[in-house]
């Protein structure tokens, strides 16, 4: 069925002695704004979907190394496996977003390279093929997450790896590292599917409902040695559900309507502005 009505969506979650998204231009040290609030990138958020999704049997373009469904060990193979150059770009379009439930929803660029041969005195590209970038616009967009107060940030040394050589006892300064976390935080995000890229895309009734089901679930079998099992968790998922394809409302107005307050021990509390026709659906998390 075809997703006729517009969507808006957020979820506030809870982190604990973890690392939730470090940066690795920073040391890995988890991502924070010039405020010190704590942040994740959109596009890690987009992989614990994309993981869940692949949990529930959905098939996905964006495969990590550790969850990877096919024989394919790189984008350009799985690509190339579904989608033909020789074929018009409306066609590859089709082919992409009916095969990778990821493309529908997030959209995708698949950049091809030119068949022709360059020219070796002018490296020039001979020939009408010049090679194609298509570029697929996803109606889900998610924004990164923020922290709504600073966090503050724990660094400890560690021992990063181990010698076969050597007394067992003294380490050299390649063999010591530094771990991070976030001490506690809570922390939101927000999102939005438009009906009207979801119409070019394909994406439909059933595909929205999956992206509601994995929301609470965003953080199951994502554990690692910087994120412990249970170091980060849901709390709730609220779904706003418009009753046209503009929505009555804008996604900033009903975003911003949603209030959300801390606890010291950890706990939020929610509240809305009221928005008239405009009732949301509150998810805990599991």
């Amino acid at each position: 069925m075809d997703l006729t009505n517009k969507i808006d969506f957020a979820v506030v979650f809870r982190v604990k002695n973890a690392n939730p998204n470090g940066d690795p231009l920073n040391g890995n040290r988890p991502r924070t704004t010039y405020e010190g609030l704590g942040e994740l990138s959109d596009v890690c958020l987009k992989r614990k979907m994309r993981d869940r999704l692949m949990e529930m049997g959905k098939t996905i373009f964006v495969q990590s190394d550790d969850n990877r469904k096919d024989e394919h060990r790189n984008l350009r193979s799985r690509a190339e496996s579904v989608l033909s150059q020789k074929d018009p770009v409306t066609v590859q379009k089709q082919k992409a977003c009916k095969e990778w439930f990821d493309v529908r929803a997030f959209g995708q660029v698949f950049p091809f390279k030119a068949a022709s041969r360059k020219n070796k005195k002018t490296e020039d590209q001979t020939g009408d093929d010049k090679g194609v970038s298509i570029g697929i616009r996803g109606p889900v967009s998610i924004h990164p997450a923020f922290s709504l107060e600073r966090v503050e940030i724990i660094s400890s040394q560690i021992t990063k790896c181990t010698s076969l050589e050597g007394d067992g006892i003294n380490r050299t300064p390649d063999q010591m590292g530094m771990k991070h976390r976030v001490d506690r935080g809570i922390y939101r995000f927000d999102g939005s599917i438009n009906p009207q890229l979801a119409k070019v895309t394909g994406f439909s009734e059933e595909d929205a409902e999956a992206i509601k089901q994995v929301l609470p679930r965003l953080f199951e079998n994502d554990a690692s040695s910087a994120r412990p099992e249970g170091s980060m968790e849901v709390l709730k998922v609220i779904w706003w559900k418009h009753n046209c394809p503009n929505g009555q409302v804008s996604s900033a107005k009903a975003h911003r309507s949603l209030k959300v307050s801390a606890k010291d021990d950890m706990i939020v509390d929610i509240s809305f502005d009221e928005i008239k026709g405009l009732t949301p659906e509150v998810i805990n998390g599991y």
